[in-house]
């Protein structure tokens, strides 16, 4: 993969739990990378952690990408890194603020997109892959869901994701210099093997896994699951885990995939694994990674949540050759090597 990597990018939202693992895996595979953080839900550690674990050039510019004030600092430091294109994973993500605050998530989500768009065009570097999310399914398909799924998010976390893929699709209508995957991912779990990077949410977790973590490393007494009366095999709601691994390697090969293009557009793309766990499920694979008890309360269902989504990925295996190749034990063997090793997440 290397001799065929992109090799400049900028990685927006590097320093978080996924562009942590993406940046690993482009520094892995011979690219530099710039990355844009405001450490909004990223610790700086995690920096450091990704030049222990890849040697190559990394740089970083501390900066709010939805911010006006800052976008002409932005725009200057993209131009002069000279990238070839970049991955865009910036951005507020969890459903149920989303539901709470969906003026601030619409402003900080279509902000810092369009301000990245707004770089890569001044630096001629029209390569986008963005991560988008299968929130823009909604409830309206049966699963496997595949790329030609209707739309239709249920929370307003979900309608920016949709809304930034179609600005992204727009502007390659509009240039044809544009290249964008737009990497529908399903929910990404896990850890990098060496357990130096991780999932470590700043306020009280918003997704199942690192909930999980904290749970049986001690640091919460129990967990909320939320709803157990879907239309489901146990009731609770079933989702498509991937490892966070598999989904660094998918942003790599995605990125591969558009230097391979000779003309311009768009296109969706699952990454998933194509199977549905539930949460009962998941919580008793972490038991058996972890050793430990997990208690946990029933809670009424979450606004925005739906009973069951799991992806369709073989477009994703023919455009990209990526297929997801760890399990669900390998992700919670990993999760629980990170959050055993860091109890305290990076802060310690």
């Amino acid at each position: 993969m290397a001799n065929k990597m992109t090799k400049r990018i900028v990685v927006a939202g590097g320093a978080g739990y996924i562009g942590s693992h993406v940046c690993v895996e482009l520094l892995t595979g011979g690219a530099s990378a710039l990355v844009i953080d405001n450490f909004s839900n990223a610790h700086p550690e995690a920096l450091n952690r990704i030049r222990e674990l890849a040697s190559g050039d990394l740089e970083f510019l501390e900066c709010d990408l939805a911010d006006p004030a800052q976008k002409d600092t932005i725009i200057g430091a993209v131009k002069n890194f000279r990238p070839d294109g970049a991955v865009h994973l910036a951005g507020l993500k969890a459903v149920g603020e989303s539901v709470e605050q969906p003026a601030r998530y619409y402003r900080v989500n279509l902000g810092a997109a369009l301000t990245l768009i707004e770089a890569l065009e001044a630096a001629d570097a029209k390569k986008l892959v963005f991560s988008s999310s299968a929130t823009v399914y909604g409830d309206r398909n049966q699963s496997p869901v595949d790329e030609s799924g209707l739309t239709g998010a249920t929370n307003p976390y979900g309608r920016t994701k949709l809304f930034i893929e179609d600005i992204a699709k727009d502007i390659a209508r509009s240039d044809d210099e544009w290249r964008v995957v737009n990497l529908r991912y399903f929910n990404p779990v896990g850890a990098h093997p060496s357990g130096r990077i991780g999932e470590d949410p700043n306020d009280i977790p918003n997704n199942l896994f690192p909930f999980i973590a904290q749970v049986a490393v001690g640091r919460r007494d129990k967990l909320q699951i939320f709803g157990d009366d879907y239309s489901t095999p146990d009731g609770t709601g079933v989702r498509d885990y991937i490892h966070v691994v598999d989904l660094a390697r998918g942003h790599a090969a995605a990125l591969n995939y558009l230097t391979t293009q000779k003309t311009g557009g768009a296109v969706d793309i699952n990454l998933g694994t194509g199977k549905g766990f539930s949460v009962l499920e998941a919580v008793a694979a972490f038991k058996r990674a972890s050793n430990r008890d997990i208690p946990y309360e029933i809670a009424p269902r979450r606004d925005g949540d739906i009973a069951e989504i799991y992806a369709n990925a073989d477009r994703a295996e023919k455009l990209l050759g990526w297929r997801a190749e760890k399990t669900l034990e390998n992700m919670c063997a990993d999760h629980w090597r990170w959050q055993s090793q860091n109890p305290d997440g990076y802060k310690a």
